[in-house]
């Protein structure tokens, strides 16, 4: 019996997609996750100035589409005509800012999207209704994201769906103990009646905290892990989901004995 197969079954999520190959959060990366079968796939939104949710990471379109504006400033129009592919591969010229709906589609049978909220509750109803007229079940669909209070009314106003609170841990350089213990991570996600917790990849990820989150009915979810030897001493620690950017590494690692 090889090590893989000992590992316990652990969710395997693709980051913004299929990342590491193709551009985030487009059409083309997320397809790429589903075809290298990825359990999940994570992507981030926000609301264009139009009212419309799109998939997009930065606050401003500079990085990955050259037009140094905020997302929210700018239409659904103005913000589909910027190229968000050629940056990562000539191939993928002329890829644009795909919408949630668009995205919501290409869910297969029996997976699911993490939906990361980049701005704010105001988005809120509008998800509410683009994931009503999806038609997918709300076991295909989970809301993410570091603004607790943001998670905090999304679970208000949509109770059937799972909602994570992602968050990051700071550590004193000198000393070397982090910010805040994993009780009150716990204890704040349980207030607010939440559903999981997600964090970076560190050292204040131990088999105890995954146990102490567990214990009180909270799943972890870990970001971003790009090496096969952390995600499998993750998977060994009990974590629920692993995100990466390379979603057809991690599978082949660590399902092939499945």
């Amino acid at each position: 019996m090889s090590a893989t197969s000992s590992l316990p079954a652990v969710e395997i999520i693709g980051h913004r997609g299929a990342s590491y190959d193709a551009p985030e959060n487009t059409l083309a990366s997320v397809n790429l996750a589903w075809k290298r079968n990825a359990d999940a796939v994570e992507i981030d939104i926000y609301l264009s100035k139009d009212g419309k949710i799109v998939a997009y990471h930065d606050k401003t379109t500079k990085r990955i589409g050259g037009r140094d504006q905020a997302v929210k400033d700018q239409t659904f129009a103005e913000l589909q005509t910027l190229d968000v592919g050629a940056w990562k591969n000539a191939r993928y010229k002329q890829e644009r800012i795909p919408t949630l709906s668009e995205i919501l589609k290409t869910i297969p049978a029996g997976k699911r999207l993490f939906i990361e909220i980049k701005c704010g509750p105001e988005v809120l109803p509008q998800l509410k209704q683009d994931l009503a007229a999806s038609g997918k079940t709300a076991a295909q669909t989970a809301i993410i994201g570091f603004d607790y209070e943001t998670m905090q009314q999304a679970k208000q106003l949509m109770p059937e769906l799972e909602v994570i609170w992602v968050f990051k841990v700071k550590q004193d350089k000198v000393t070397g103990k982090w910010a805040h213990n994993a009780a009150y991570y716990i204890q704040k996600a349980k207030a607010a009646n939440l559903d999981g917790l997600d964090l970076g990849y560190n050292q204040f990820v131990t088999k105890a905290f995954v146990k102490q989150a567990n214990a009180a009915g909270l799943p972890v979810y870990v970001w971003t892990v790009n090496k096969v030897a952390d995600a499998r001493k993750l998977t060994e620690m009990g974590v629920t989901g692993i995100t990466t950017d390379r979603p057809g590494l991690l599978n082949s690692a660590l399902k092939q004995e499945k």
